[in-house]
């Protein structure tokens, strides 16, 4: 963690940071408006968070991560480019979900490369999971959508089955698999990197009926 991000922690967090003993947010007094709120869970260092904020200002972005370093990240971009739709939760989703977000009041939910924990022993690890799934479909506004992406294929056929089992979502596939990558969905660095090496990636999308 450099020390301009640590700064931005302490600094920075009475204009972004949200805590899960302010316990349920009321939308509208935190940001000022009504404008539909989308959700990330684990926005790593944050540039796919910035840059959907910068383009899609009749939004309002909530953003979680357990990470110092990416939150202090985020924090210092958001300053430099002045976004004030954005507030961040340094907690665990779970956590979040169940505290702070009030049912049937978020628009949208973005998963983009959770860690896939490749390993048998650490799939227990893995943030999709059903108990998971029917929290983010309590959280949903009706037709709410929940989009993920991932560079394991393996994690991809996980996630596609544990979706499945639950019933309300609605795959928004055309043939009940995966869709191609929205265009509004920023693509990282890494995933740029293993699309030039031959890599694939899968995009899911399931709405809220």
């Amino acid at each position: 963690m450099t020390s301009a991000q640590k700064r931005a922690l302490e600094t920075l967090w009475p204009h972004y940071g949200l805590l899960l003993s302010d316990g349920k947010i009321n939308f509208k007094k935190v940001f000022g408006n009504n404008h539909p709120v989308i959700l990330e869970i684990g926005f790593g260092m944050g540039q796919g968070l910035l840059n959907l904020a910068q383009q899609n200002q009749n939004y309002n972005f909530l953003g979680i991560e357990v990470h110092r370093p990416g939150v202090g990240r985020l924090f210092l971009d958001l300053q430099k480019n002045l976004i004030s739709n954005v507030r961040v939760y340094k907690e665990d989703a779970v956590n979040v979900l169940q505290t702070c977000i009030e049912d049937n009041s978020l628009h949208r939910i973005l998963i983009f490369f959770p860690d896939p924990w490749p390993k048998r022993r650490h799939h227990k690890r893995r943030l999709i999971q059903a108990s998971l799934l029917l929290l983010l479909y309590q959280k949903l506004e009706f037709q709410g959508e929940v989009y993920l992406a991932t560079d394991w294929q393996a994690y991809a056929n996980v996630m596609l089955e544990a979706f499945q089992g639950v019933p309300g979502f609605e795959n928004q596939s055309q043939n009940d698999g995966f869709i191609i990558r929205p265009l509004w969905r920023p693509e990282t660095k890494f995933e740029m990197r293993g699309k030039r090496l031959g890599y694939g990636v899968w995009d899911l999308c399931f709405k809220k009926t």
